[in-house]
């Protein structure tokens, strides 16, 4: 063990330096709380859907859960139940054997019902494309508000997309 601590004392820290702040990730956090304030008076409730993804893009939705990124402190938060959600996220491209269980989910959520399509995937098919097996992209099956590109996107991404659902919500206004 004496040895082990030596080493440990010798070496010293290994790790790489924690990022600096990043003005732009703080600009979009303080938007959109303010916007999800104002708009829904409460935290913004997402329900996220993988329709048959490779799970790159849930890594980096996973990751706006660090404390780097802080998503609960911006009043944003993932339900399990469909009927609790504000937003549908929905990442991969769409295939067959979860078209139907997509279509339930975005039925049970309560209006105002914004969409948001993740990565390339979800965008446009990604290298999926159409098949046997796939749809497409999420546009194919249920009407899309805002696409994040990337494979996949980054997390600062994902925030501006979801300020954007947010803010241009066309389908909120009763008619």
């Amino acid at each position: 063990m004496e040895k082990i601590l030596r080493r440990i004392a010798r070496v010293g820290v290994v790790s790489e330096p924690a990022p600096g702040p990043d003005p732009a990730l703080r600009a979009a956090a303080q938007r959109l709380d303010g916007v999800i304030l104002q708009r829904l008076g409460r935290a913004l409730a997402i329900r996220h859907v993988d329709a048959g993804s490779c799970n790159g893009c849930e890594l980096e939705i996973h990751a706006l859960g660090n404390p780097y990124y802080n998503l609960e402190g911006l009043g944003i938060k993932f339900v399990a139940s469909p009927r609790h959600a504000d937003l549908l996220l929905v990442t991969g491209p769409v295939t067959r054997n979860m078209e139907q269980a997509l279509r339930r989910t975005y039925e049970a959520m309560p209006a105002p019902k914004l969409v948001v399509a993740v990565g390339d995937c979800g965008c446009t098919g990604g290298i999926f494309g159409e098949s046997y097996a796939s749809l497409g992209r999420v546009a194919n099956v249920l009407p899309v508000d805002v696409a994040v590109p990337g494979c996949p996107p980054r997390p600062l991404a994902l925030l501006q997309a979801i300020l954007t659902a947010v803010t241009a919500d066309r389908r909120s206004s009763p008619a």
